[in-house]
């Protein structure tokens, strides 16, 4: 037999030995306290982060599978789902979940509205979901699992925000969902969402509005003077939304939240089995087991920052945001897509390539995230960037110098691949490329 390349040690190996290999693996990952990274991590201060720290392990090895054994977990994720329902301008008739993450609170929206419509609209065998081509992998992931269609409808052209004409065009009678971003992660545009739910409500069919992204923050940069348009529950005809708590919340990795109007909708989110010889097994999420340690930490990050501590930093975030977007648009090679309305945007340009500009960042030291249709350099802000903004625009200006002097580089680095990627019309040979290279990067060095 073959046997494969690790396997468990004869005997174990002491901690202090693992803890010290672990530092010296961890060396080549990206190292995002210097500001240098703009996405994947959200940090609020380096006090903050250790007492998520310290909540967390306090409930390091409580289970949320059941609310009668630890009824801590049961207070601390209802309190982070009343608190989040007051800040989205929902009621006492709002009710809802924590998650893992972003990708599950959709997938769970996803499942709900598939179950509720098999009662609400019993001759619909084929449900259907509408999804501006702005909205989050997660509904495909969605629509995979649970067997309901993904009707992607491109957005508006100049706006890219999602088209209501053509959303309500592509209405037919196996639609049972409309979706809108509140910001979306490509450009940070918000959706017409009171247009794209007064139509749902008239429709009589459900309205997700995905705020993971924008959910902890949108609301304190309205507060802050800035123009935000109207997304959450106070929209008549919003009747879901989901908003990440480790996300602009400043709680720890694996807290989301997904928000119903009733509870005459999130009942089908549910999973109860009766008749297993274990006894009856109930489950609210997807997961079975569910971390304590996560939920204590959204509750300790909401609970320690405010409505204040989040104003507080909103406004540092936006500050830096304000000035990485006007100093971008004195580049007169390069510009913001779309209007953001936060501190998530990407940048363009026609004169250069604008992926050879990303690998001569990087070589720099900076991280930026590849986007396509268009192709541009994505860019999210926390309050740790606010103090190397000047030296991003210095490095930008040296960047895009060194991109006009040498436009063959092009051929090197990931220009070439998120080139090759975006310019491909066959998507399908896309998905493949994609597959094989996953496959490569999980296997055993």
């Amino acid at each position: 037999m073959v046997r494969p390349k690790v396997v468990l040690p004869e005997n174990g190996i002491h901690g202090n030995e693992l803890i010290k290999e672990m530092e010296l693996i961890s060396k080549d990952d990206v190292e995002w306290k210097d500001g240098k990274v703009w996405s994947l991590v959200y940090h609020a201060s380096d006090e903050h982060t250790e007492l998520l720290k310290k909540s967390y392990n306090m409930f390091f090895s409580k289970n949320a599978l059941s609310p009668l054994a630890f009824p801590s977990l049961k207070k601390f994720e209802t309190e982070v789902v009343s608190m989040a329902i007051d800040l989205f301008g929902g009621d006492k008739k709002c009710c809802g979940s924590m998650t893992s993450g972003g990708t599950e609170s959709i997938v769970m929206a996803v499942k709900t509205y598939r179950d509720w419509a098999r009662d609400k609209f019993p001759d619909i065998r084929n449900p259907e979901m509408l999804l501006p081509s702005s909205a989050h992998p997660a509904f495909y992931k969605g629509a995979d699992y649970f067997d309901v269609k993904a009707v992607i409808v491109p957005v508006d052209k100049n706006t890219h925000r999602a088209d209501v004409k053509a959303m309500e065009k592509a209405i037919n009678k196996n639609t049972i969902l409309i979706v809108g971003s509140a910001c979306d992660f490509p450009r940070g545009v918000v959706d017409p969402i009171p247009e794209l739910a007064a139509i749902a409500q008239d429709r009589g069919i459900g309205m997700h509005v995905d705020s993971c992204l924008g959910g902890f923050m949108l609301p304190f940069v309205k507060k802050l003077g800035y123009e935000v348009p109207e997304f959450d529950f106070s929209v008549p005809g919003v009747t879901s939304m989901s908003a990440d708590v480790h996300k602009y919340g400043y709680g720890a990795k694996g807290a989301s939240t997904i928000l119903y109007r009733s509870d005459k909708i999130w009942k089908y989110q549910f999973s109860v089995y009766t008749d297993w010889s274990g006894g009856v097994y109930i489950s609210t999420t997807m997961r079975g087991t569910r971390p304590g340690g996560a939920m204590a930490a959204a509750w300790v990050a909401m609970k320690t920052l405010g409505i204040n501590g989040y104003l507080k930093l909103a406004k540092i975030v936006m500050d830096a945001t304000k000035k990485l977007i006007e100093g971008i648009n004195r580049f007169p090679e390069l510009y913001i897509i779309g209007k953001p309305v936060m501190s998530v945007f990407s940048f363009t340009s026609d004169d250069i390539n604008i992926f050879q500009l990303g690998d001569v960042l990087d070589e720099k030291g900076w991280h930026l995230d590849r986007i396509q249709f268009p192709s541009a350099l994505h860019m999210m802000v926390n309050p740790h960037h606010a103090d190397i903004v000047d030296d991003f625009l210095t490095d930008l200006r040296d960047a895009v110098n060194e991109v006009r002097k040498n436009p063959e580089k092009v051929s090197e680095g990931e220009a070439a691949m998120y080139g090759m990627i975006a310019s491909l019309p066959d998507r399908t040979k896309v998905k493949n490329f994609i597959i094989n290279f996953l496959k490569t990067q999980y296997k055993i060095n």
